[in-house]
């Protein structure tokens, strides 16, 4: 290739001339050609489709320049011909060349490509241009895909740092302006200074990729050793050259002792390899916060990135399919890293020497555990996927984070049970055989069974290939002088190995692996001496639940576990029932500000039983009130929609008048659905609950027959969302002995291409019958009353003031105050908005409704909508309604609405959404 940049453009001039050798058995006709860099030229690409999905519009609201595209000029063959191309399948990021002669098996064929590249903003994926002039090319060329099962392997962009090149020689000649130093992956041959430009002359064999940083300011240091050399850009002043130098050395050598000599003679390490697989954890935190010492962070940062270019480089696999390999070995050799030099560590670091923290689980686990929590914690969620399933069904977090360390446990695991270094050898025979060569997981498998003494198939059939879980426990355990007979559970029926330990005084005196224990088994064993027996001792095993691995011999009141208490939040301590206590405000204009603890047992870690009870202490009316709930959840883990199972109760005890209390008491039943797909973001529910109310009678309220109640309530609702667009439905339906009413809702919202963005709101309810004469329970046009309390009101029976002016998205929905605020017989609605600029909307209403001795009457009305923060901070400022223009009113103040969320939980989903 001979590229030229333009730095002040952002783009490329690529001339190249690609030789396409067919080491298949085929005769080719057409060759694929993977164009990645075009991924950012639509805002329907498979790229955009991913952002949207994880709730990211930024791409969707850049311009084209900021996005880039590929444009190609020319493709011609060695016969000057013009060769006939086009983009697959609809697939932006791909191109397919039609030859005009077949390329046969063992030959090749010659063409000549010219095309322009418009660098995308890096803002996106870390590479591209940044505000600071510097330039990082990834994926930026044309590059042949993978050819395999007789076919050219054809995925799209979707930012999993997985494109299927095909393994490549490259002569480079790239041309920058002069004040602009180049570093890249590839070695540099020579360079030579023009007039206002200089040339760099870069070749390399066999490679993957070809990376390269343009920058007018070089931030790259390079090492070298016998093993290899690395250019690496990881940004650390702090820690001394010398001292990155000999974590250089150390990670080299450490590396190719576990891994074997490299196939690559140099490696780039970028600083945006490691931004966008950072080491996720406490060290994410600010430096001035960080427990951990800075020579400590750069060596964990290099010792990641390090492993994941060297095994990109030297292991020529499917990076979407088989990434579980990449993955694996990559955290199995960090976990032996950390062992070797790191023993001592912690994963809090230096938070672990704190007194003060002593008691906390989390803060004395030994480093390498934290990978089985940060896997357990989807475990738990019901949301871990196999370890074979593509890498772009993939949730983000376990793409990120939960699958990678399982991948890297389950290697653990194997090597445990195998032990004698066989899956260490193994690797590197594996990598050092196929450096050369494509490869898959099947060969793999195939060398590792060639080399085990032992049947390993549970491990690639069960661990690998499903989600299956691992939970074994202890059964009845009799016990002679000289014997034990235990009885060893298996909860969820995976047939996997698993260790039992004999402990004396705390100390491992046997340690044996049981097999084949598909259910319920009894083994005799020696008793040498030993006091307790535990299960997964080590916890070489990742298994779900630690907290049933333990038989004391010493009798049955030493297995209770003692009762501890911890402040505010810790993670699952196997050998103690924990009880946290959370302080904990809530504000309504009746309590004031009132304040509790609130005492539960969720730990970190999503647990089947969970409760909570908050007594709080209202300090507008000095008296007790508070709420509680509990809750069991049976996730299901077999193959279908259905996921999960939850039975809740849930009560509270507040005011609902200056001086009245109300109190609840609801018991709930949830079954919820998902798609198979669990990328897709769409959910279903089915709620069944009775809802029991009790309301002190008040002289502020005059609703008569309305002090107690008790409603049935179903529910059905469906969810479909992403940034782009969001659907939903949801089916009411309430039942009680003086009214019976079923309303259905439809909510849907729109971003168009054009950054133009629409929603439309559809709400119909009718009564089935009532017998009521008061409006309490009747459909409100502009605002609830709520009476089944599913909403945070913090004014819940004002009628003026600002209190009465929060405003919640439920049934009619209008943002004016129209004389008839309610209808006892039906009501039918449409809401809309239109952006204008930015979060600046209008909005209009529009909707009939039948009162009981009344005629059905029409109203609307009209006005902006403040989008500051969608459905936690918005004002509406009505303009015109069926009253006639609102900014004629003195009092308008009094007629703008809000939307405000004060709950801690509701705003952090807004963060965390995108990564579950």
């Amino acid at each position: 290739m001979t590229v030229r940049i333009n730095t002040e453009e952002k783009t490329l001039l690529v001339h190249q001339v690609l030789t396409f050798n067919n080491t298949s058995n085929d005769t080719l006709k057409h060759i694929i050609l993977n164009d990645w860099n075009n991924a950012f030229s639509s805002k329907s690409s498979a790229l955009a489709k991913k952002y949207s999905d994880e709730f990211v519009r930024a791409f969707h609201l850049a311009s084209e320049k900021e996005r880039g595209f590929t444009s190609i000029k020319t493709v011609v063959d060695a016969n000057y011909q013009s060769v006939n191309w086009k983009r697959p399948n609809e697939k932006v990021d791909l191109v397919k060349l039609d030859l005009n002669q077949p390329i046969l098996p063992c030959s090749k064929q010659t063409f000549t490509l010219v095309y322009e590249v418009k660098i995308p903003d890096a803002k996106f994926t870390r590479y591209g241009y940044d505000n600071n002039d510097r330039i990082t090319l990834k994926n930026w060329y044309l590059n042949p895909s993978r050819y395999e099962h007789k076919q050219f392997v054809q995925q799209s962009n979707e930012n999993l740092d997985d494109i299927p090149n095909a393994f490549s020689d490259f002569e480079i000649e790239f041309e920058l302006p002069i004040k602009y130093n180049l570093s890249s992956n590839l070695l540099e041959i020579n360079s030579f200074e023009l007039v206002d430009t200089k040339k760099v002359l870069l070749n390399a064999k066999n490679k993957s990729e070809v990376i390269i940083t343009v920058q007018p300011t070089n931030t790259y240091q390079t090492y070298k050793n016998e093993i290899i050399e690395v250019s690496c850009g990881i940004e650390d002043s702090r820690v001394k050259d010398i001292d990155k130098a000999i974590i250089f050395d150390r990670v080299s050598r450490f590396t190719a002792s576990k891994l074997g000599l490299p196939l690559t003679s140099k490696i780039l390490i970028s600083q945006e390899d490691y931004a966008r697989q950072p080491f996720y954890g406490l060290n994410q935190l600010p430096s001035f916060l960080s427990p951990f010492s800075n020579e400590l962070m750069f060596e964990l940062k290099f010792l990641k990135t390090y492993l994941n270019n060297y095994l990109k480089e030297n292991l020529n696999l499917n990076q979407r399919r088989d990434y579980w390999i990449y993955d694996g070995i990559q955290m199995f050799i960090m976990m032996q890293y950390a062992d070797e030099y790191f023993p001592e560590l912690k994963m809090t670091g230096n938070v672990a020497n704190l007194k003060i923290l002593k008691s906390y689980h989390f803060i004395n686990l030994d480093f390498n555990q934290q990978y089985n929590y940060l896997y357990m914690l989807m475990a738990r969620k019901n949301l871990d996927q196999a370890l074979n399933e593509p890498k772009n069904r993939l949730i983000k977090f376990n793409e990120q984070i939960a699958s990678k360390y399982r991948a890297g446990l389950s290697l653990k695991y194997l090597d445990s049970y195998l032990g004698n270094e066989i899956v260490h050898n193994t690797i590197k025979e594996y990598i050092q055989e196929n450096q050369f060569l494509g490869t898959n997981s099947r060969q793999f498998e195939t060398v590792l069974i060639k080399n085990s003494p032992k049947d390993i198939d549970w491990f690639f059939r069960t661990v690998i290939e499903t989600r299956d879980l691992i939970d074994y426990k202890f059964g009845k355990v009799t016990k002679t002088e000289d014997s034990l007979s235990v009885n060893i559970i298996n909860k969820t029926n995976t047939n996997v190995p698993i260790s039992l330990y004999q402990l004396k005084d705390n100390q491992v005196v046997n340690k044996i692996w049981l097999t084949n224990i598909k259910t319920d088994s009894t083994i005799v064993i020696p008793r040498m001496g030993a006091d307790k027996l535990t299960l997964n001792y080590n916890n070489e095993v990742p298994e779900y639940n630690l907290r049933n691995n333990w038989k004391s011999l010493k009798g049955f009141f030493f297995n209770n576990r003692p009762f501890k208490f911890v402040f505010f939040k810790d993670l699952e301590e196997p050998y103690y029932n924990q009880i946290f206590f959370v302080p904990e405000v809530e504000f309504n204009i009746y309590d004031g500000i009132a304040l509790g603890m609130r005492i539960n047992n969720k730990s970190i870690l999503n647990k089947p039983f969970t409760f909570s009870v908050t007594p709080m202490y209202s300090s507008n009316t000095g008296t007790l009130v508070g709420k509680f709930s509990a809750f069991v959840d049976d996730n299901i883990r077999e193959k279908g929609k259905l996921y999960n199972i939850r039975y809740l109760v849930t009560g509270s005890r507040f005011h609902y008048t200056k001086d009245a209390f109300y109190s609840y008491f609801i018991p709930v039943i949830q079954f919820r659905f998902r798609d198979e797909n669990l990328r897709t973001n769409k959910n279903e529910f089915i709620q069944l609950r009775q809802v029991y109310v009790n309301r002190d009678k008040s002289e502020f309220v005059t609703d008569s027959n309305t002090e107690n109640y008790n409603i049935f309530n179903t529910k059905y609702g469906n969810y479909q969302s992403e940034a782009t667009k969001h659907f939903s439905l949801l089916n009411d339906l309430q039942i009680s002995n003086s009214f019976g009413k079923v309303s259905t809702e439809i909510h849907y919202r729109k971003l168009f291409e054009n950054n133009r963005q629409i929603s439309f709101r559809f709400f119909a309810g009718a009564f089935m019958y009532r017998s009521t004469n008061s409006d309490f329970f009747s459909f409100g046009l502009d605002r609830p009353n709520d009476y089944m309390f599913d909403y945070n009101l913090l004014g819940r029976s004002e009628t003026t003031g600002i209190y009465s002016q929060q405003y919640v998205y439920a049934e009619g929905g209008f943002k004016s105050k129209l004389d008839t605020r309610f209808a006892n017989q039906w009501m039918t609605t449409i809401n809309g908005t239109f952006n204008i600029w930015n979060w600046i909307q209008i909005y209009g209403d529009a909707g009939m409704f039948k009162n009981q001795y009344s005629s059905a009457k029409f109203a609307y009305d009209s006005g902006l909508h403040l989008n500051l923060v969608p459905d936690y901070f918005e004002l509406f400022l009505p303009v015109y309604s069926s009253n006639g223009f609102a900014l004629d009113d003195v009092n308008y103040g009094q007629q703008i609405r809000f939307v405000v969320t004060l709950s801690p939980k509701t705003l952090i989903s807004l963060f965390t959404r995108k990564w579950f």
